[in-house]
C-alpha cells in the first residue's frame, strides 16, 4: 500500500511542475500537456486500488470546527437557461428531478420530496484540479436510496447526470459507475453548510461523490439517466471535461 501514489499527490505534482496553479480555472488547465498526462496516467491505478483495497472505504469526514471560512465555487457560477432562472426566482417550488433510463420505475421528485427522504449530513474536503481545497458540510439523500426506489435494470452500468448549465456553449454533464453510485457518501446535496445551496454552488441539487475530484461533483443536476454505455452521449467519454479537456473519467482521490 505504501507504493500507491495518492491521486491528490499526482495532481499537485503535475500542477506545480507545469506552473498551472497560476492559471485562472479548469478551462485553462487542459491546455497544459503535463497536467493532462498526470490525470490520464493515474486513472487506472487509482480505480483499481480504490476498488480492490476498499470499495466502500469512506473519505475522511471532519468536525464543524474544521470547516473552511470561505468555500470557493468551482465550474459554472450561474445558469442562463430561462427555465432555470424562473425556477430560481420561485425558490425551486415547482422544480423536479427526473431519474430514468434503464430503471423499472422512473422517478420525478420535487425538491421537497428529496428533502423529506432520509438524509445524510457529511463534512468533507473538496479537492479541485485548479489546486485549491475547502472543507464544507453537505446534506441530502443517498443516491443509492433513489436507485433502490427506481429499481435499476440489470444492464445499467453507469449513471449520467444532466445539468442545467452550458459551459462554453456545450451542455454540462458527468457520469459515475454503480460502485460510486451506491457508495454510502455519494449523495444528492441540496444543502451546504446548513443552508440551501446557492446558485454558485449548484442550486438546487448537486452530486457529491466524495472520493473523486471536484469536477466530478456535477452541479445544477436536473436529470439522472441510467445507461449501459457512455457511447453516443455527447462526446462519449463520460463528462464535459473528459470530452473537451482530456480529463480522466475516473478521478479518484
Amino acid at each position: 500500500m505504501t507504493l500507491i501514489v495518492s491521486r491528490r499527490g499526482l495532481i499537485r505534482a503535475g500542477a506545480a511542475g507545469a506552473g498551472s496553479l497560476l492559471l485562472p480555472g479548469c478551462d485553462r488547465l487542459f491546455d497544459n500537456p503535463t497536467f493532462r498526462e498526470t490525470l490520464e496516467s493515474g486513472e487506472n491505478l487509482h480505480r483499481v486500488s480504490q476498488r480492490v483495497l476498499g470499495r466502500n472505504a469512506l473519505a475522511r469526514e471532519y468536525r464543524e470546527a474544521d470547516m473552511s471560512p470561505a468555500f470557493r465555487a468551482n465550474g459554472s457560477r450561474e445558469v442562463t437557461d430561462p427555465a432555470y432562472r424562473q425556477h430560481l426566482a420561485q425558490g425551486f417550488a415547482n422544480w423536479s428531478l427526473m431519474l430514468g433510463g434503464l430503471v423499472e420505475h422512473p422517478l420525478t421528485l420535487s425538491l421537497q420530496a428529496l428533502r423529506d427522504l432520509p438524509q445524510r449530513r457529511q463534512i468533507t474536503r473538496h479537492d479541485c484540479v485548479e489546486g485549491w481545497s475547502a472543507i464544507g458540510q453537505w446534506q441530502g439523500p443517498r443516491l443509492g436510496l433513489l436507485l433502490d426506489m427506481a429499481r435499476l435494470r440489470p444492464e445499467a452500468r453507469y449513471l449520467v447526470f444532466h445539468c442545467a448549465d452550458l459551459y462554453h456553449g456545450r451542455p454540462y454533464y458527468e457520469s459515475i459507475d454503480m460502485v460510486d453510485a451506491f457508495h454510502p457518501q455519494t449523495i444528492l446535496a441540496w444543502a451546504m453548510n446548513g443552508k440551501p445551496l446557492e446558485e454558485a454552488h449548484g442550486a438546487p441539487l448537486r452530486l457529491r461523490v466524495e472520493r473523486q475530484l471536484g469536477y466530478k461533483h456535477a452541479k445544477f443536476v436536473s436529470r439522472i439517466e441510467a445507461v449501459a454505455s457512455l457511447e453516443g452521449i455527447h462526446g462519449g467519454k463520460g463528462g464535459y471535461w473528459e470530452d473537451n479537456g482530456a480529463y480522466a473519467w475516473y478521478a479518484g482521490i
